[in-house]
């Protein structure tokens, strides 16, 4: 990183570690001040406020450091045979926990064969991709995830589709750079760091996968959006060359 990005990085970081800290804090001195004046519903509602901001400030804290893992090349990939259907199923109870408004569909091929990937990294970068697909898409709408065999028998498909704004092709590319959100009423609407999509890329070309995003209208106002990664499937020939890489 030059000192250029460096100082960039840092700008950014302190800009969006402020916001919930600054939250947090307005809040919690409200309470603590006038707690006798306010009544239930406005208590409940402050905490509520003082607790999505903490949770803001873990997840953005944990996001930069998978930034700075990635960029020091220090974070060290353990490649084990892994079964992706218990993975899904685990990351979309926990989503659907933070997301109840949404329908989840999850559709697992017959016979699916195990991926070679490191097991953490590969729950992350599901976990990325099926809370963007929850939080960037209408109430009340589908999240659809789908797990299949590529045409070429070697690679495992995992696609998660959503009902919300377009994304333009033309910021195809843009939305995996670090610090990059599109601006829509969707992402107005909810606060993120930028970095999600970046970290996920990052992982998946680590892991020798594959990712890509379609997005096409369905009417004036709302688009599907799909999110397709694809992993090696796990056999002698894949799991020999990661231990010669390693």
């Amino acid at each position: 990183m030059n000192e250029q990005s460096y100082e960039d990085f840092i700008s950014t970081v302190s800009h969006e570690l402020r916001t919930p800290l600054t939250s947090i804090r307005g809040f919690s001195q409200t309470m603590l001040s006038s707690w006798d004046k306010l009544d239930d519903d406005s208590k409940k509602k402050f905490l509520k406020i003082i607790e999505e901001q903490s949770n803001r400030l873990i997840a953005l804290v944990e996001n930069m450091l998978s930034v700075t893992k990635l960029q020091s090349d220090k974070d060290a990939y353990v490649y084990k045979e892994t079964d992706v259907a218990p993975i899904v199923n685990t990351v979309v109870s926990i989503v659907k926990n933070q997301y109840p408004g949404r329908i989840y569909n999850v559709s697992v091929g017959s016979s699916m064969p195990s991926v070679l990937v490191d097991r953490d990294k590969f729950q992350q970068v599901l976990m990325n991709l099926i809370e963007n697909a929850a939080k960037y898409s209408f109430e009340n709408t589908s999240v659809d995830i789908d797990v299949s065999v590529c045409e070429d028998q070697n690679h495992v498909s995992i696609k998660v589709a959503d009902i919300g704004v377009k994304i333009n092709q033309e910021d195809f590319n843009k939305i995996f750079t670090k610090f990059s959100r599109i601006d829509n009423p969707l992402t107005r609407r909810v606060q993120g760091s930028g970095l999600g999509l970046y970290i996920t890329k990052n992982i998946v070309d680590k892991m020798n996968g594959y990712i890509e995003v379609k997005s096409e209208a369905i009417d004036s106002e709302k688009a599907k959006t799909v999110f397709e990664v694809r992993f090696p499937v796990y056999n002698v020939e894949t799991q020999a060359r990661e231990i010669c890489k390693q």
